[in-house]
């Protein structure tokens, strides 16, 4: 208690003195620091964890000016600063963040330099991470990178959860062109969003998709975890069509009929589709069950040859071995598939051979005069058979 009395009388003695009739002397009391750093104001907190990515991050100081501030996202290979400002009075510096938003489970550094009321300069360093959210989300999507597609190709993505805040994801998706086209988005359910332009691309065009999906809450408490660029490019307008009456496919090539070809669609109990439907899968060789498709054990052939996929549903355009040569072109038999005369293991010179080395992912295969409904848009790539403004009417952003 008696040191305790001396340092308070020391600490008095010392308040009460005086110089010239001067100020008193200041007295760095301990645990109650005046060094200038304390005069930089940085909001978040040193140190804080769980910071919403909506902020606030601010840095100010009460009197003087600040110098320089610099906010850095700290990455395991590469560092990204966040642009920001200085006001005019030189008292506060704010962000400006283009999504209005701090990246989520992040590191961030904040360094501030600043002139005090009295000239003298300041610095002050701290450290804060971003809110980790538990719940994320991606999406999958067609085309595939740096492909060549045909003209009808959709960019589709199906994710991987229910979303609830679609309008905030589909502005996250931009898909852009060369030549520019206006390409729209529209919504099936809830958890798959498709883009196309109005008419069928033009052969040539390159277009981009621009993802900038990460930290966009698309359901409560669950963000995406995606910002990257893919493009593509459209090749030659292949356009196929189906006469199922008829039992033939014209296919024509930039407008111009490359062959008429031999087909058998599928037979009255099984007819097949009818509308626009777009080549999304190849295969040189698949299993085709009819199981799979709900037809119970009515087939099984494990080395159809030549498939292209056109609905999700199960219908293919497939070389055919099994059947009789004369049945192309003159009956319909599958169960709802479209088949072409083949070899057993793909012959080359086959017309399913030949029109398979000729397709690419996003040709389109238009089927007329079956006796059976329009196949849905949201069956396959089948945007196509949608109006324009119905198209459009299924964006979120209308």
């Amino acid at each position: 208690m008696a040191a305790v009395a001396a340092w308070a009388g020391l600490l008095g003695g010392l308040a009460g003195c005086t110089e010239g009739g001067g100020s008193p002397v200041e007295i760095q009391l301990p645990g109650k620091p005046r060094s200038p750093v304390e005069a930089i104001r940085i909001t978040p907190e040193d140190n804080a964890k769980g910071v919403p990515a909506e902020g606030p991050l601010t840095v100010s100081v009460p009197e003087g000016r600040l110098e320089r501030v610099v906010v850095t996202k700290v990455e395991d290979v590469q560092e990204e600063q966040v642009p920001g400002a200085i006001a005019a009075d030189g008292l506060s510096w704010s962000p400006d963040l283009a999504s209005g938003r701090l990246a989520l489970a992040a590191k961030y550094t904040v360094d501030a330099v600043a002139l005090d009321g009295h000239n003298r300069r300041q610095a002050r360093h701290t450290t804060f991470t971003t809110f980790v959210p538990e719940e994320r989300f991606i999406g999958y999507f067609k085309p595939e990178n740096r492909s060549t597609v045909g003209v009808g190709m959709i960019v589709s993505f199906r994710f991987s959860r229910p979303l609830k805040h679609r309008a905030a994801v589909e502005r996250a998706i931009t898909v852009t062109s060369d030549p520019a086209v206006e390409v729209e988005g529209h919504w099936f359910g809830d958890d798959r969003l498709d883009f196309r332009p109005r008419e069928y691309w033009k052969p040539g065009t390159k277009v981009t998709v621009k993802m900038s999906l990460r930290d966009i809450e698309g359901a409560p408490d669950s963000y995406g975890i995606q910002d990257k660029t893919i493009t593509f490019t459209v090749g030659r307008s292949q356009i196929s069509t189906v006469d199922a009456a008829e039992h033939t496919m014209e296919v024509r090539r930039d407008g111009e009929l490359l062959s008429t070809v031999p087909i058998s669609a599928g037979a009255p109990k099984n007819t097949t589709y009818n509308g626009k439907m777009v080549v999304m899968e190849l295969f040189d060789v698949t299993r085709m069950n009819g199981q799979t498709v709900g037809f119970g054990g009515e087939y099984d052939i494990p080395d159809v040859p030549h498939a292209m996929r056109l609905t999700s549903s199960g219908t293919f355009l497939h070389g055919n071995y099994w059947a009789s040569p004369d049945t192309f072109g003159s009956s319909n038999t599958s169960h709802g598939c479209i088949g072409l005369r083949d070899d057993k293991g793909g012959g080359s010179d086959t017309p399913a051979g030949w029109f398979f080395d000729r397709t690419l992912v996003g040709d389109v295969v238009e089927v007329l005069n079956s006796q059976d409904k329009t196949v849905a848009a949201n069956n396959g790539l089948g945007g196509w058979n949608m109006s324009w403004a119905d198209w459009v009417a299924g964006s979120a952003l209308t």
